[in-house]
């Protein structure tokens, strides 16, 4: 298997700054030609505001470059939380493939460096980070076909329906080795909001109720618990596995998911859940960044479609490939032949992605407590300046959130989902 990457105390790794990037980046003939200009003239400036990397921005005289390097550690937390670089192999590894399933929906690759842990991507201009346009209410007519297109595409030909059992086998184990990012996952996610965790936050005291309730809920143990297992225990397709709407950059033409670092083989429920839930807590925090009552409802409704959109696009097209792309060991032609056959096997697709949209809101739950309860929160909620008012959004979606764990039968389609969230944002809890 190929080496995934190399680690600090390989000695051959070095953590780069902004003084020493240009020289480095002079040797690569694709960067030169891209900047223009001598290394010199270059401007570098570090801009990284994830939890985990650097990550610079390189300008010469005919264009731009990003360049992402792995620290040896989780930069939100410091030293005390080490990782390892071998994060960066996996995220170059998933680029890669995602690139020829999708293209045109990934940032193109221009050079992986596996013993500095460093990726030189072509830098995406004008795009923002999609979290921050939806805070600021901006509409883009391109991204829920283009966030449904992309999944559908990757997580359909990376599984069973497309791929042959021995190619299958041998993609999972090449992402077999990133389990330090998915621990991270299995107790950030799954384990840590739902117990006493050091690095637990909330917005108190107003969460306080909440999130002693989320602690000594058994049935909500029990939902998470079952969500945890499929993700140990389902490789169904190679999923982006942090799949959110930071990890998303967009114009009002273009759609690029960036930063699968936490790429592996596991179930698909878990991107397009963790992708809807982050729409939804968009919707849900939308209140809270209103300096007139009702001025954010309009986008909020939009916000919604988009939601809708993104499922119903998802599942219309993943159906398409498996009708027109079905080349893998899963559900052998031979046994459904004839007409009766062909109408047997369109039923057990439809129940398919009955179970799959089942998997998706279970696991948009346990993504939308784990960014209220948990280490690692988002700016749609963080960003609400007035507290109490944050907690009012924060406290709606979280109802929501164990609703989904707890009671996922009872929501039929994602109609329902959409309803549920649009009557939470209407209950008050009482902290204004």
């Amino acid at each position: 298997m190929q080496d995934s990457g190399q680690n600090a105390a390989d000695g051959a790794y070095r953590r780069l700054a902004e003084s020493d990037l240009a020289a480095y980046l002079g040797d690569i003939g694709a960067v030169r030609e891209r900047l223009g200009g001598a290394p010199g003239a270059w401007a570098v400036s570090e801009v990284g505001d994830g939890n985990l990397n650097l990550v610079f921005i390189v300008k010469g005289p005919a264009g731009g470059v990003a360049v992402k390097q792995a620290l040896p550690f989780v930069r939100l937390v410091g030293e005390s939380w080490p990782l390892p670089l071998s994060r960066a192999h996996f995220e170059h590894l998933a680029l890669t493939r995602e690139a020829e399933l999708a293209p045109g929906l990934v940032p193109r690759v221009l050079h992986h460096d596996a013993a500095l842990a460093l990726t030189v991507m072509e830098l995406l201009e004008p795009h923002i980070i999609l979290r921050r346009g939806l805070i600021a209410g901006i509409t883009y007519p391109r991204l829920a076909a283009d966030l449904a297109g992309f999944m559908a595409r990757t997580l359909f030909f990376t599984s069973d329906l497309a791929l042959r059992a021995a190619e299958k086998k041998t993609a999972i184990a090449a992402f077999a080795s990133n389990h330090a990012l998915c621990k991270i996952t299995e107790d950030l996610i799954f384990t840590d909001p739902y117990r006493i965790a050091e690095q637990n936050r909330w917005t108190a005291p107003y969460l306080d109720g909440l999130a002693a309730a989320f602690r000594a809920d058994l049935d909500l143990h029990v939902a998470i618990s079952r969500l945890k297992l499929k993700f140990l225990s389902s490789a169904e397709a190679m999923i982006h596995g942090d799949l959110h709407t930071g990890s998303v950059m967009v114009t009002s033409e273009d759609t690029r998911v960036i930063d699968p670092e936490f790429a592996f083989y596991g179930p698909m429920g878990f991107d397009v859940g963790a992708m809807l839930a982050n729409l939804i807590m968009n919707y849900l925090a939308g209140e809270g960044h209103e300096k007139a009552k009702g001025e954010r409802e309009a986008h909020g409704e939009w916000v919604l479609d988009v939601t809708r959109a993104v499922w119903d696009g998802f599942r219309s097209e993943f159906l398409a490939l498996w009708r027109s792309e079905a080349k893998g060991d899963a559900y052998p032609a031979s046994l459904f032949e004839g007409e009766l056959g062909k109408a047997r096997l369109e039923l057990e697709r439809q129940a398919y992605m009955d179970r799959l949209f089942a998997d998706t809101i279970g696991f948009a739950g346990a993504k939308t407590a784990r960014r209220i309860l948990g280490l690692a929160h988002n700016i749609d909620f963080e960003w609400i300046e007035d507290k109490a008012k944050r907690a009012t959004c924060e406290a709606r979606a979280l109802m929501l959130a164990r609703e989904l764990m707890v009671n996922t039968r009872s929501f039929g389609s994602i109609g329902a989902v959409i309803d549920a969230a649009r009557a939470l944002r209407k209950w008050e809890p009482g902290f204004r």
